[in-house]
């Protein structure tokens, strides 16, 4: 009924416009930036300095707790992950309740508790949120570390960066942080296996009692609740947070480089590139220039329609998109960043493009209607913020912490009304510095690096420089190995087939019928994939419907996508064909030993055969992964697949561990069974 009657007011609003008496032949003037009346939390401090601010909303039964501390940067030595492994800890039960208590009583409760290094959260519904707040705040002063505890998240720490040692987008991004800040400032900290294993139980006491103190803390409660009874409850419970001053520290500031160029990390694995195009910033909150960078930033990459992105993306199809970001700090220099993943082949060519496009707003005055644009998108989301109550508590704390003028967001959107096209030129001329321009590129130094060492800008050509995934400078590294004397494409199949369990073993296995789980962005996955040596079907199921199947039945075959069902073409037919056969070693074909590569720090033989290339450790002679290159949405893609933990299933090996990279996506199998030789039949590829 309520979506009736809105559709009816709108087509009735719609009516009332087509009859008003409106010269048309006038454009309309803008009006005046509405007045914001963010009203203001209650606010008041401890005697331990903690500063409580409360905001009451009684539209739903619901209430947020925001704890943070806003103490000076610090870094962690030779200790990096100490800050990850303390906020692992936190809220893992209290002195006086146990972790298992602790966790089953805020299940009970329908509640939220959670912590970081120098930060908490908490949300429930109202009538529980004295005892939510009792045990946050329980968790906050009197946190249980326990040395079984601290080993198993130091377990998953460690585990944590394995993985990420394989994503290029985390490498781009922490090694970016690394190069611009530097590593004494703790946003160019890398966390690595080495210094994460230096960490010690005491480290992380030493760390707790240090920072996680109330003298820079603000407690922010936003909700259905009585300001008084607030005010009640946290003297009652945080009245035992003991007062302290946290060290300080020394951290120089970071400096641009003295020209622009190209800092490369090799990523054998990559099948995409990351770029992340930086330089330093000195801007506050409180300068004057922060509006007018605010609305440069969204007309050159903050936003869908922005320059980045409708070069990049709509015009040449490098990526799926393309950002830009300015980052503020009240006490030190922040950072520009744009940013992109692009498909291997055009990376030189797109960096030279997100060039272009910065140099473009530095050097033309934007367009009125690209100003009035990026004044709307503002307009908009400012507006839409202010429907969360919790939107006036945080603008607050940033009011308190970034030392802003009490109306700063009284008057926002005046001030964002009020930047000019000259504004918006001669803050991209100070901010966005295309001479002294950090270009991070993560990605596959095979492919990519020759064309990065010949791009050119301005006419000059750019200069590269290499590094490791840690951030420290190296030699280029050697992307191509000589082919060993007496290895061949026969060669590397035999040692592949004599690998996994040898021809005779491999002669036996008619069909294999393979069952897993995988997760996408959070979702379950199931997979399910049975193959003869001529015919093959895969089905990939999510809540036990079927997002995507692909049958082929020796001859022909088919793909069924978000329920539709589309035939193979010609060419899809002919690659089904070739990768039926679970084992394609068996036949040399038209196989082309390529080169010799290192991947993940393992040297392989990589072998094409059609549009696909497999890779073979040179040590095992597993086959390590394969990459396939294929069109999607306009855009051809290479999709890198990843096998390991075989195992032996009836005297052959197979790989339990699946992983596929395909865009800015990536999704790991964990196959729990293979049965070979049973329950697959001809009406499984109908």
């Amino acid at each position: 009924m309520k979506l009736k009657i809105l559709v009816g007011i709108l087509i009735a609003f719609v009516a009332v416009g087509s009859y008003a008496q409106i010269d048309r032949s006038q454009q309309p003037k803008a009006g005046p930036a509405p007045e914001i009346n963010l009203g203001s939390p209650e606010m008041y401090e401890l005697k331990n300095g903690l500063k409580v601010m409360v905001v009451e909303n009684h539209k739903l039964p619901r209430v947020r707790v925001s704890l943070v501390i806003d103490n000076p940067e610090h870094n962690e030595g030779q200790k990096q992950g100490t800050k990850s492994l303390l906020s692992a800890m936190l809220g893992k039960g209290t002195t006086s309740i146990s972790k298992e208590e602790f966790d089953e009583e805020v299940d009970f409760l329908g509640a939220n508790i959670g912590f970081g290094s120098e930060s908490g959260f908490a949300s429930s519904l109202s009538k529980y949120f004295p005892r939510v707040l009792e045990l946050m705040a329980d968790a906050a002063i009197n946190p249980l570390f326990t040395e079984e505890e601290f080993q198993k998240e130091k377990d998953k720490l460690i585990e944590g960066i394995k993985s990420n040692q394989k994503n290029v987008g985390a490498t781009a991004s922490q090694v970016a942080g690394k190069l611009v800040y530097g590593k004494e400032d703790p946003r160019g900290e890398i966390t690595t296996i080495e210094s994460a294993e230096r960490v010690t139980l005491k480290d992380i006491k030493t760390m707790y009692g240090n920072y996680f103190v109330p003298k820079n803390a603000y407690l922010v409660v936003v909700g259905d609740v009585n300001p008084k009874e607030v005010k009640k409850l946290t003297k009652k419970y945080f009245k035992d947070w003991e007062f302290a001053t946290p060290p300080s520290a020394m951290i120089p500031q970071a400096d641009d480089v003295q020209y622009t160029q190209v800092n490369f990390i090799d990523m054998p694995n990559a099948v995409q590139s990351e770029l992340r195009l930086v330089n330093t910033v000195d801007l506050k909150m409180s300068d004057a220039d922060y509006f007018p960078v605010l609305v440069a930033n969204q007309i050159l990459g903050g936003s869908f329609g922005s320059y980045l992105n409708m070069n990049l993306r709509e015009e040449h199809g490098y990526t799926y998109g393309a950002r830009s970001s300015v980052s503020t700090n009240p006490r030190r220099k922040s950072r520009f960043t744009a940013s992109a993943s692009v498909r291997n082949e055009v990376t030189d060519s797109a960096v030279v493009e997100a060039l272009n496009e910065i140099q473009r707003i530095r050097t033309e005055m934007v367009k009125p209607e690209d100003l009035k644009r990026a004044k709307s998108k503002f307009a908009g989301d400012f507006v839409l913020r202010l429907e969360r109550p919790e939107t006036v508590a945080n603008y607050a704390l940033n009011v308190e912490t970034n030392k802003l003028p009490s109306d700063f967001y009284t008057n926002y959107l005046k001030n964002i009304n009020a930047v000019t096209a000259e504004d918006v030129q001669r803050v991209a001329q100070k901010y966005f510095k295309t001479k002294n321009m950090r270009i991070v590129v993560a990605g596959k130094g095979s492919e990519v690096a020759g064309g990065l060492e010949n791009m050119m800008f301005n006419d000059k050509k750019v200069p590269v420089f290499y590094f490791d995934k840690e951030g420290n400078k190296v030699d280029k590294p050697e992307f191509s190995k000589p082919i060993p004397a007496g290895v061949t494409v026969q060669t590397v199949f035999e040692n592949y087939i004599n690998a996994v369990g040898g021809k005779e073993a491999i002669d036996k296995v008619e069909s294999v019928y393979m069952i897993g789980e995988g997760e996408i962005q959070g979702m379950k996955l199931q997979l399910e994939s049975k193959g003869t040596m001529t015919k093959s079907m895969t089905a990939v199921k999510m809540n036990g419907n079927v997002a995507s199947k692909q049958v082929f039945d020796g001859e022909k075959g088919y793909m069924v996508q978000m329920g539709q069902t589309i035939p193979y073409n010609d060419e899809q037919n002919m690659d089904a064909k070739m990768s039926a056969n679970p084992f394609p070693e068996l036949n040399v074909g038209d196989a082309k030993l390529e080169k010799v590569v290192d991947l993940d720090g393992e040297t392989v033989y990589v072998v094409s055969r059609g549009t696909e290339s497999s890779f073979y450790n040179a040590d095992t002679g597993l086959k390590v992964a394969t990459e396939k290159t294929q069109e999607a949405q306009g855009q051809v893609i290479k999709v890198m697949t990843k096998y390991s933990d075989y195992k032996a299933v009836d005297g052959v090996k197979f790989p339990f561990t699946i992983s596929q990279s395909f865009g800015p996506q990536s999704i790991d199998f964990v196959i729990s069974e293979i049965k070979l030789n049973k329950e697959v039949s001809d009406a499984d590829f109908k």
